[in-house]
């Protein structure tokens, strides 16, 4: 029997951007060892397609989609923040703010409140969205593994949810990052670790 009541389980996808995972993106130069490594765009795609064969709920929490001077006059800004005075990433209207084409959203699919920061969850409807589908498992996949995901997947947990994440569906700027967020950071708060394939597998248990 799996692990998993798909009628409670969401699978929650973060920032699947083309500044991300796309060549050309502004930030593919930094992410594109770990993405292709992982083969992130790909394992990603088999997530969604056999999460949707089994009617397990999509939801995409992507970042605000900025504009010049969005973090101008912040009062305390986060480090990952600090190029958006200097590069607009994610831009309002812009190619690199599309969600990457073999990762788009169908029928269904249900979206979230643009993140400021890195908590999907922080001063958004991602709680509100799951708790009004009854979503009791939450399973994480996206960018960046030790920023957004991270931030999600312990948010995650203290607001009392189940959460996997997909080791093999997340990409960062270098290995370092991947492996301080699957060996040592969710570890310690987090409840199953899995790849894309032993998740698909328990699915057909």
């Amino acid at each position: 029997m799996s692990i998993y009541n798909l009628q409670k389980t969401a699978i929650v996808l973060i920032d699947p951007f083309n500044d991300f995972l796309s060549e050309g993106g502004k930030l593919y130069p930094l992410t594109k060892d770990t993405v292709e490594g992982n083969n992130v765009v790909e394992n990603i795609q088999k997530l969604l397609t056999a999460s949707r064969e089994k009617k397990i709920q999509i939801i995409y929490a992507p970042h605000r989609h900025t504009q010049q001077g969005d973090y101008l006059n912040w009062k305390f800004m986060a480090p990952s923040h600090l190029g958006s005075k200097s590069v607009t990433l994610f831009e309002k209207g812009s190619w690199g703010a599309e969600f990457h084409p073999n990762l788009a959203m169908q029928e269904g699919d249900l979206i979230a409140q643009n993140h400021w920061t890195a908590s999907g969850f922080a001063n958004t409807d991602l709680d509100f969205l799951l708790r009004q589908h009854n979503i009791d498992q939450i399973v994480i996949a996206g960018m960046r593994a030790n920023t957004c995901v991270d931030s999600t997947a312990r948010y995650g947990v203290e607001l009392g949810y189940h959460v996997t994440l997909i080791k093999d569906g997340i990409g960062a700027f270098n290995w370092e990052e991947i492996k301080a967020t699957v060996e040592t950071n969710f570890p310690n708060y987090g409840h199953i670790i899995s790849t894309t394939e032993e998740f698909i597998s328990n699915l057909n248990l």
